[in-house]
């Protein structure tokens, strides 16, 4: 049944569709839905209507991109082209909740956008023979990295104060580059049990709660990436532009939701990915540690930066993980292994990273950051008037694979 929302949304016209099952959707996924601020008639009307069976949801999604297709609603070419990749990563995300068999590698393709491939154990050999040249002392590799790391864990007090220090230097210096709307404001709280190392909740009105997982210590050497990529410039930073931009100015409301799931996600976190380095340049360590060390906080910078030009290839071994585990058949514990041995991470660690992998809403979700990083980082070019284009306009993964 078509309906008519207060603000006029029409739920018989592409946009307002693929706002009601995305709504109904995250019914059946706690996390599917990861932001919504559109028409709250909407979301009440889906809330208290009886659950939508997953079988007639993956119909509704197969008849948006059919209609799509046969240029049903008033979009131009670049709203069309996107609604309809949201649409059909919905598709297959929808079948994968149904229980239909979808191939993992196949599930990623179609939901994100690319299609996963293994990355070849020589090139993660390379980047551990180059940090075996770059870290200090002695002894294996695996337990000099993690010694190095565990010596810039920061205690509770020292993270709050990096955290409120780098996000607000970061907000400054991300409303110079990019410009911010007024009257955006982050809450940041640290939280635990929760299979991520961060979070953004963005809740509308350009308002995002910041989460901040403390189940492992946190490090000097991760707290400006993750500050980035939550905050400034990364995901809060686009949420805003595009809720003000795109949302208030145009009136496509089809950006007033996030859906997992789909393409969206993969440019999101890439440009979140690339957001440090956007916005402090290729070598950001001596600016983090002029903010870090009045803090009382261990940053030593030139080892930081050999390790993280030596080490950015382990990133890669987490799609590695998610490959043994749902393509090729392996346990928990291989790929526990894996990231032991090629990412060099402490058992601990990875097993935490496992716990990511196998989570129902996230067991696709690492390749948005596995291939979101590069691809973002090939057409942006270090230009940042491409990376504000990010933060404001819409595109798929294949408009950036194909410039």
């Amino acid at each position: 049944m078509a309906v008519s929302t207060s603000d006029g949304t029409d739920t018989d016209q592409p946009v307002g569709r693929y706002l009601e099952v995305g709504l109904r959707l995250g019914r059946h996924l706690d996390g599917m839905v990861d932001a919504y601020y559109g028409p709250e008639a909407l979301t009440r009307r889906v809330d208290d209507e009886p659950l939508r069976p997953l079988p007639a949801l993956v119909d509704d999604v197969r008849g948006l991109v059919a209609d799509l297709d046969a240029g049903q609603g008033d979009l131009d070419a670049t709203r069309r082209r996107w609604l309809r990749a949201q649409a059909a990563g919905l598709h297959t995300a929808a079948r994968k909740l149904a229980g239909e068999p979808v191939a993992f590698v196949d599930e990623v393709e179609q939901c994100y956008g690319v299609r996963p491939e293994m990355v070849d154990h020589e090139v993660l050999a390379d980047a551990h023979r180059r940090l075996d040249e770059v870290l200090p002392g002695t002894g294996p590799l695996p337990g000099r990295y993690d010694a190095w790391r565990t010596s810039h864990i920061m205690t509770p007090e020292q993270l709050t104060a990096a955290v409120h220090t780098l996000a607000e230097a970061f907000r400054d210096r991300t409303a110079t580059a990019f410009g911010l709307p007024e009257g955006e404001h982050i809450t940041f709280e640290l939280v635990t049990d929760e299979p991520w190392s961060g979070f953004n909740y963005y809740e509308g009105g350009l308002q995002s709660r910041v989460a901040i997982n403390t189940d492992l210590p946190v490090s000097s050497t991760a707290i400006g990436h993750l500050i980035a990529h939550e905050a400034y410039p990364g995901h809060h930073t686009e949420h805003c532009r595009k809720e003000v931009g795109l949302v208030r100015q145009r009136q496509q409301l089809e950006e007033s939701i996030f859906l997992v799931g789909t393409p969206q996600c993969l440019l999101a976190e890439g440009l979140a990915d690339l957001a440090l380095e956007v916005l402090l340049g290729d070598h950001p360590q001596p600016q983090l540690a002029e903010l870090l060390h009045p803090l009382g906080i261990r940053y030593d910078t030139e080892v930081v930066t050999a390790v993280a030009e030596a080490g950015e290839a382990l990133s890669a071994v987490r799609g590695n993980a998610a490959l043994l585990l749902h393509d090729r058949g392996a346990s928990e514990d291989d790929a526990i292994e894996e990231l032991s041995r090629w990412a060099l991470l402490p058992r601990e660690r990875a097993a935490k990273s496992v716990s990511f992998l196998t989570h129902p809403t996230w067991r696709a979700y690492i390749f948005c950051y596995v291939a979101g990083l590069p691809l973002c980082r090939g057409w942006v070019e270090g230009d940042p008037a491409r990376f504000e284009r990010l933060l404001t306009e819409q595109f798929v993964p294949a408009d950036l694979d194909a410039a």
